[in-house]
């Protein structure tokens, strides 16, 4: 058999498949097509996060993100219940930080990027998604800490009110970023400030990925499942106004196919009567 008769042979088995009326072999190939989507879904996903093999998305289950008087459904914006791909960091630059207020890094309602982290690096700590606020440089030569976005340099501790910061040193003293999350009920303070959920600067290697591309809403479905088999109540803190939002969005995607079924029924039984 040459090259040509193989091809030949391969399609003439592929249509067979393919244009089958048995049952098992419709199964067989909806299964195939799906898992196909599926896999073309993921690379596009790994492509544009650069997570390879990783989550490329995370359910946010807290409402440290949200912001006052948001619309109904709160798009735009980020809200227990959302889904967000997280773009991998692999250095400083990466990351655009809030004071730098720069027009073309304008996301989830203010400047800079959001970023997930793990506190200390810890993989058994649950992640947490705030904003960059800014970026502590330490110099090892002098034991000085340098804040340009808020025109300290070479200071021996860092004092920013703006984001609960008084004579703050940290210990053990490096670089990193100071982090803080946009709501202004239950964060009006940063992480680092005493008592905040990470004490140290983030550094680089910590951060997960910055938040792209939210999709809203559909993540509250992955709440709901972690909830009922981790113990947690994180289903409590998705606004009701997302939660009907994606009831009415459960309920168009099942009428779709509902409707086309029912057009479909109808238009047959028509030609029938003709």
């Amino acid at each position: 058999m040459n090259y040509k008769e193989f091809l030949e042979k391969l399609k003439h088995i592929f249509l067979k498949f393919w244009r089958s009326d048995d049952s098992k072999v419709s199964l067989v190939r909806d299964v195939v097509v799906a898992l196909f989507l599926v896999l073309i879904i993921l690379t596009a996903l790994w492509t544009y996060t650069g997570q390879w093999f990783g989550a490329p998305m995370v359910a946010i289950e807290s409402g440290s993100m949200m912001h006052q008087n948001e619309p109904f459904g709160r798009f735009g914006t980020i809200n227990a219940g959302d889904m967000v791909l997280l773009v991998k960091i692999n250095k400083k630059s990466d990351i655009t930080t809030q004071i730098d207020r720069d027009p073309n890094n304008y996301y989830y309602g203010d400047f800079g990027d959001v970023i997930v982290y793990r506190p200390y690096g810890d993989y058994d700590r649950d992640q947490i998604i705030h904003r960059a606020m800014c970026w502590i440089d330490y110099n090892e030569n002098d034991k000085t800490f340098t804040v340009e976005g808020y025109g300290l340099y070479n200071v021996t501790s860092i004092t920013i009110p703006d984001l609960g910061l008084n004579n703050y040193i940290p210990n053990p003293p490096h670089s990193g970023y100071i982090t803080k999350g946009d709501n202004p009920v239950t964060n009006d303070r940063a992480d680092q400030s005493p008592g905040g959920i990470c004490d140290q600067p983030i550094k680089v290697e910590w951060v997960s990925g910055k938040a792209r591309c939210e999709l809203p809403w559909i993540g509250t479905l992955n709440l709901i499942f972690n909830d009922f088999t981790s113990g947690k109540s994180t289903l409590g803190n998705v606004p009701q106004d997302c939660i009907i939002s994606l009831i009415i969005l459960i309920i168009i995607l099942i009428s779709i196919p509902i409707s086309l079924d029912i057009y479909g029924y109808y238009k047959d039984k028509k030609k029938i009567k003709t």
